[in-house]
């Protein structure tokens, strides 16, 4: 088992409309190469309401500064994304679009023929399934979310004997909670899924992140 302290993580991820007031007080910077594709929403003024994605790491960590919080640890996510139970999501033991925003390969939506974002090819509004127990909505699918440690291979004995901050040193950080763009089995509450704290030349389409305190 592992004791997490108290803390207070956001209801929904950060939003477009949330991050953009981070742009206009130049405390945060725009994704690079965001107008690339479709799937990044910082600069779609229809989605606003949209996760903040296609942001490194260190915009994420940036935003979360301005508002004066910051990224949960891991240990903080999952203890959040449970809500209470133990079940492999939070709402029981099978996922689908019913739940959350994934990929399901079935759904047809707007886009003919593509089950990511439950036929949508993209991320949804915050909020437009139910929460869990919390009242944390998200925390599965619609926008994988940025923490702030680096992945390591021994992390959860580490947790386990109190060391929440995770290694000192990496080259992946991890992310949790799946994505629109991925299957069902990645957005277990127990999934750790890890990138590049920078891009590089891949787009961050399918993360984003909330804040905590």
């Amino acid at each position: 088992t592992v004791d997490v302290p108290e803390f207070n993580i956001d209801t929904h991820e950060v939003t477009v409309a949330e991050y953009e007031k981070c742009l206009s007080a130049g405390k945060c910077k725009r994704p690079k190469d965001y107008t690339r594709n479709h799937y990044c929403n910082i600069g779609e003024s229809s989605r606003l309401d949209h996760p903040a994605n296609c942001v490194d790491w260190q915009d994420a960590v940036d935003y979360c500064a301005f508002v004066q919080k910051r990224l949960p640890n891991e240990a903080e996510w999952e203890k959040a994304a449970r809500g209470k139970t133990s079940s492999r999501y939070y709402w029981g033991q099978q996922a689908s679009c019913k739940h959350a925003i994934l990929d399901d390969r079935i759904t047809t939506g707007s886009v003919p023929g593509e089950g990511d974002g439950c036929g949508e090819d993209r991320t949804w509004k915050t909020g437009s399934k139910k929460p869990n127990a919390y009242g944390l909505y998200d925390m599965s699918g619609n926008a994988g979310e940025w923490t702030s440690v680096w992945y390591g291979k021994n992390s959860l004995q580490d947790y386990a004997r109190g060391h929440l901050d995770g290694p000192e040193s990496g080259s992946q950080r991890v992310v949790r909670g799946g994505s629109w763009d991925e299957n069902p089995g990645n957005l277990r509450v127990s999934f750790r899924n890890v990138k590049p704290p920078v891009s590089g030349r891949a787009i961050y389409g399918s993360i984003g992140f909330r804040c905590a305190r």
